[in-house]
C-alpha cells in the first residue's frame, strides 16, 4: 500500500484550496501571483533590480550603461510555481502530545480551523509536518507546480529536487516516509545545499517548530534574497495549555537539559515566558517579509494552510 500521511477528510478539502505566491518586486510593493509569473516572457511588465539567481539574459544591458546598475527586464508569462518544502528534523520535531484528552468537535470547516475529532497516538511535531507538506505537494501537484523537498538536520541537509506531475508526488510520499528525527538543527555551514537549490522567486514553505536561531536565520536571508518564504510553526496542545498536574520531568530533547518541579507550580511562569518567546519569534519574521502561523497538534494538519491562502470558502465543509 502506498504511504499517504494526508487523511481522507483533509484530501477533500483541499480541493478548496489553492497556493499562491507573494513576491516583492522592487520597490513597488507586493503583489499576488496565482499561475501567472513574471520572467521572460514576450509581453514588457516591468524592471526591478537584479537578484542573485536571475537570468543574465534578462539583464537590460542599455539601462545598465545609463544607471551603472543591474536591472532586469520582466514581462508576463503563463508559468508554474516551483515550491519548496523545507523539513526541520532536529530532535525537538519528535515531540508529541502525552495523555491528552480525546477531543471530540463539531467537525472542521475552512472558516473555522479549531476542531478536530481526536489526537493520534504519536501524532508528533514531524508527523504533522510531514501531512502538512504531503498536501503542500498534493496541491502543486493540481496546479502543474514544481515541487521539491529539503530536509535538515546537523547530519546534513538532504535535497529532493523539484518536480512536477505523478511520479514526483509518488517520490514525494516515498522520501517522507523514510524521514525520522535526529541530532540538531545544521549549521549555516551545512546549509550551503540549500543557497544553491532554491532560486529567485521561488516558493519555499518551512516547517519548524522554531526554536533554533538558525531555521530563524535561514528564513530571513531567504526573505531578504528575494525568495517568497512562509513558516508554519509545530507546537504541541500541552505548550499552548500546559495541563500538568503533580510532580514532572521536563527535558530538552536536543540540550538535554531537564526541569523537576510540580506542573501546577511551573504553569503560569511557563506560560508567560513561551507567550513571549513566541511574540518576538513573530516580530522577527514579520520584519523580515516572512509570512506564517502556528500549528498546534490538536488541529487538523491544513487548517494552518488555510490561514496562510486565505481563500473565503463558499460553503462550510466539515469533515
Amino acid at each position: 500500500m502506498v504511504y499517504d500521511p494526508i487523511p481522507p477528510e483533509v484530501r477533500h478539502r483541499l480541493k478548496g484550496l489553492r497556493l499562491f505566491a507573494r513576491r516583492a518586486s522592487g520597490a513597488s510593493g507586493i503583489g499576488l501571483h496565482a499561475s501567472r509569473s513574471r520572467g521572460a516572457g514576450l509581453e514588457f511588465a516591468q524592471y526591478r533590480a537584479y537578484e542573485p539567481g536571475d537570468e543574465l539574459r534578462q539583464i537590460d544591458w542599455k539601462l545598465y550603461a545609463r544607471s551603472d546598475k543591474f536591472f532586469v527586464r520582466e514581462s508576463e508569462r503563463e508559468s508554474p510555481l516551483r515550491v519548496w518544502t523545507v523539513l526541520d528534523l532536529s530532535a525537538s520535531m519528535g515531540q508529541s502530545d502525552g495523555a491528552f484528552p480525546e477531543k471530540v468537535g463539531t467537525g472542521f470547516s475552512p472558516g473555522n480551523a479549531t476542531t478536530q475529532k481526536a489526537l493520534k497516538p504519536g501524532w508528533s511535531r514531524l508527523e504533522a509536518a510531514k501531512a502538512m507538506a504531503a498536501c503542500v505537494g498534493e496541491l502543486a501537484l493540481r496546479q502543474g507546480d514544481a515541487f521539491g523537498l529539503i530536509t535538515l538536520s546537523d547530519r546534513g541537509v538532504a535535497v529532493v529536487e523539484a518536480a512536477a506531475g505523478l511520479k514526483a508526488r509518488d517520490r514525494l510520499r516515498l522520501e517522507l516516509f523514510k524521514l525520522k528525527t535526529e541530532g540538531g538543527f545544521p549549521s549555516l555551514a551545512q546549509l550551503s545545499p540549500v543557497w544553491g537549490r532554491i532560486r529567485a522567486q521561488d516558493m519555499v514553505m518551512v516547517f519548524s517548530d522554531g526554536f533554533d536561531e538558525g531555521c530563524t536565520e535561514l528564513m530571513t536571508r531567504l526573505s531578504a534574497a528575494g525568495r517568497d518564504v512562509l513558516m508554519v510553526q509545530t507546537l504541541t496542545a500541552e505548550e499552548r495549555d500546559f495541563p500538568f498536574q503533580g510532580g514532572y520531568r521536563f527535558d530538552d530533547p536536543e540540550g538535554g537539559a531537564e526541569v523537576l518541579g510540580d506542573g501546577k507550580a511551573l504553569r503560569t511562569d511557563f506560560l508567560k515566558r513561551f507567550a513571549a518567546a513566541r511574540q518576538a519569534f513573530e516580530a522577527r519574521l514579520f520584519a523580515a517579509g516572512v509570512r506564517h502561523t502556528p500549528y498546534w497538534l490538536d488541529e487538523p494538519v491544513d487548517a494552518p494552510l488555510w490561514r496562510l491562502f486565505g481563500q473565503k470558502p463558499s460553503g462550510k465543509e466539515t469533515a
